[in-house]
């Protein structure tokens, strides 16, 4: 029984220090790549499943030009109005919160990771009803595009 308790405990530590809740309402997946590659699967994972990718930006080479630093840091911003749509028509706020964007970047260790808004805290934060299955989907894709890209 205390072997098979710690067992869990380890299993539980691993899957939490690979996928964890960052900020309120972020979820946050370690990445075993780099900030670039992990975008650029991203990017590569997002097209392949039909998402509109809308806009890559580096906020590393925005610090750049204005003589900042900023350890690696990318934001990308993409959608599927087939799927966005129905959820603007649960609760129209959403739409601020849309089209959907994913940040990768390196924290003060060197590890990279994929954040992303949980479609949970979307729900909460917009008081969305009746729009469950639409959420799931989402949350589903979501998991799946970030899995895509950190392994």
């Amino acid at each position: 029984m205390r072997c098979a308790l710690r067992s869990v405990l380890v299993v539980s530590v691993l899957l939490f220090a690979t996928f964890t809740h960052g900020a309120d309402g972020l979820v946050t997946v370690k990445s075993s790549h780099d900030v670039k590659a992990t975008a650029d699967k991203l990017e590569s994972v997002l097209k392949e499943k039909g998402m509109t990718v809308m806009a890559r930006v580096n906020h590393q080479q925005g610090a750049e030009k204005a003589g900042l630093e900023l350890r690696p840091t990318e934001v990308m911003i993409f959608g599927n109005p087939k799927v966005g749509t129905p959820l603007m028509q649960c609760a129209q706020s959403v739409a601020i919160d849309l089209p959907q964007k994913a940040l990768i970047w390196e924290d003060e260790n060197g590890d990279t990771w994929l954040g992303y808004n949980d479609p949970d805290y979307l729900k909460s934060r917009h008081g969305i009803e009746g729009c469950d299955p639409v959420l799931e989907k989402v949350s589903g894709a979501l998991a799946g595009f970030a899995k895509a890209a950190t392994e």
